[in-house]
């Protein structure tokens, strides 16, 4: 059973003029283990990779009904590949029961998250 569902989007555009004000952004968003994988990429996929963890950490915060804040923070949420190379949540070092999907366009970085029970 369903429990719950979020989705988010971000401008790309906007995710690159932080970026090129402050190489703090990563810091805000990524967890360690998500720096290893940014680090990696070209300057353009770190831009979408950023974009859509941000997304995804978003929707996550909907679907759990709190929005990012005290109860759900941005380091609580890490998005790693699973066995498939498929998006993975962990909340607080735990497993998500649910589903997460990321996707972006030239513009756009976007997000799903359903939970379950």
């Amino acid at each position: 059973m369903i429990k719950g569902i979020g989705l988010d989007i971000v401008e790309i555009d906007r995710i690159a003029k932080a970026m090129k004000r402050t190489d703090k952004l990563k810091d805000r968003i990524l967890t360690i283990n998500e720096k290893k994988i940014f680090d990696g990429y070209s300057e353009t996929r770190k831009i979408e990779f950023l974009a859509g963890r941000f997304a995804a950490k978003e929707a996550f915060s909907k679907a759990l009904g709190t929005g990012l804040g005290e109860q759900c923070k941005l380091h609580d949420l890490e998005v790693l590949k699973g066995a498939a190379g498929n998006p993975v949540l962990y909340f607080k070092d735990e497993l998500v029961n649910g589903f997460v999907s990321i996707t972006h366009s030239k513009q756009y970085a976007a997000a799903q998250v359903i939970l379950l029970e």
